[in-house]
């Protein structure tokens, strides 16, 4: 496969990628097959379903039964990274806070527990538990949660998705089978097993455990499989998140316009989380935002998917990498072709990072801001940090005028998880130090 980029993934390289097949936002939009209607139409079924998730989750009751992370600013952060990582980093850079979200600590609340809750509704109106102009906080009496035990909901994971999907199913009163690769962390099962989930432990990588999650699943007529490599549904979960940030830059007087743009950066592992979120800030800024995924050098297969043009057909490992990772979340050798068909008019670049980095960023965000967020998530910051360091990235900042405009520019750096971690885990990643 002569293609530079591959060979330079082959190698291990730390990579900057500007996406080729990139389109104009007006180009795009038209051939999507996904629609702002349908993200209106999640977020109004995460509204109907606010009560109970008040309900279920007590402390989402100061926000109504939303689940939401806070936008904060991190300019001591910003600056260590220029002072001491090299950065040349310009405008404002902000945390996207999902690593602290309520229920289950990840970006992954939001898509997961949708899916969840989406598959909830279509149970219950059909067995005439309610109506859509119900209060849905009934759906979490006893009679309810008992008519939901007679279901299965099953899941493929390397960890926090299933910590989402575990965690909502047992609170609606499914049974839950989680399938756990070999890169999910202990902690994570051991909290999964502490909510009455079922965990079933693989040898193999992501993709053999979401395999065989679908293959069990599809073999029970009550059982509903959350398939992270496919699902619209979790996607959409994912897409309402830019609505919500629109609202909190305008809350803090963050104006994004073409001389104002935004960048988003997003940890990337099979894709999910982060082409969702990346189709709903296109849809509300379109050429004003530019996003980047950022993945490991040992699992870069959005990269891999996307430069090829085969997606979900080519792994990381048919190109000689492990696909093993320190970053759990984001140890996937084969990514979501559904996602990276999306992806391919929408998405700006990527940037690939070795985990050495992951330790050392997450202790510089704990020295500078005070703040924890896991290792994987910490992969964000390699984005703001290397824009304007490759000649790929370089170029596309270049072309789109953007260079004259990075005084002006807003940063968000997403943070995927971390708020679950127990204290021991923490003391332990901050005591992780690797070669490069």
């Amino acid at each position: 496969m002569n293609l530079p980029v591959v060979r330079e993934l082959a190698e291990k390289e730390q990579v900057g990628w500007r996406n080729p097949k990139k389109l104009s936002w007006e180009e795009s939009k038209g051939i999507l097959p996904v629609t702002a209607s349908e993200v209106e139409d999640a977020k109004a079924r995460l509204a109907r379903f606010a009560p109970f998730i008040q309900k279920c989750f007590p402390e989402t009751k100061e926000s109504g039964g939303v689940i939401e992370s806070e936008l904060v600013p991190i300019e001591k952060m910003k600056e260590l990274l220029n002072q001491e990582f090299g950065g040349t980093i310009e405008g404002t850079l902000l945390l996207k806070k999902d690593s602290h979200l309520a229920v289950a600590g990840s970006v992954k609340a939001r898509g997961g527990i949708y899916e969840v809750l989406k598959h909830t509704e279509d149970l219950a109106l059909e067995a005439g538990l309610i109506t859509v102009e119900d209060d849905y906080s009934k759906l979490a009496s006893d009679e309810c949660r008992k008519y939901f035990s007679q279901y299965t909901i099953q899941v493929g994971s390397t960890g926090n998705l299933g910590l989402s999907i575990g965690i909502a199913s047992a609170a609606v009163g499914y049974r839950v089978v989680v399938h756990m690769s070999a890169d999910a962390r202990q902690w994570k099962k051991d909290l999964l097993r502490s909510h009455g989930v079922t965990v079933i432990e693989y040898e193999s990588d992501y993709s053999e455990a979401v395999k065989q999650g679908r293959k069990e699943s599809d073999a029970d007529p009550k059982s509903y499989f959350v398939d992270d490599e496919n699902s619209k549904n979790l996607f959409l979960g994912y897409a309402v998140a830019a609505g919500r940030l629109k609202d909190q830059l305008t809350e803090q007087g963050i104006c994004i316009d073409e001389e104002h743009p935004l960048f988003v950066y997003i940890p990337c592992g099979v894709g999910g989380a982060p082409g969702g979120v990346t189709y709903g800030a296109k849809e509300i800024w379109g050429d004003n935002v530019h996003v980047f995924f950022v993945e490991p050098v040992e699992a870069p297969c959005m990269i891999l998917g996307m430069e090829t043009g085969l997606h979900h057909e080519i792994s990381v490992q048919e190109i000689g990498l492990t696909g093993q990772t320190h970053a759990d979340g984001l140890a996937v050798g084969r990514p979501s072709g559904f996602v990276g068909k999306v992806m391919d008019p929408i998405l700006s670049g990527e940037f690939t990072v070795h985990d050495k980095w992951l330790y050392e960023y997450m202790r510089a965000l704990i020295k500078s801001e005070n703040i924890f967020i896991e290792p994987s998530s910490c992969a964000a910051f390699e984005g703001p940090l290397k824009l304007n360091q490759y000649e790929e990235t370089r170029g596309y900042l270049q072309e789109h005028g953007l260079l004259e405009k990075l005084p002006n520019a807003v940063h968000i750096a997403w943070a995927t998880g971390g708020r679950l971690v127990p204290e021991e885990i923490r003391r332990e990643y901050q005591n992780t130090y690797l070669e490069e």
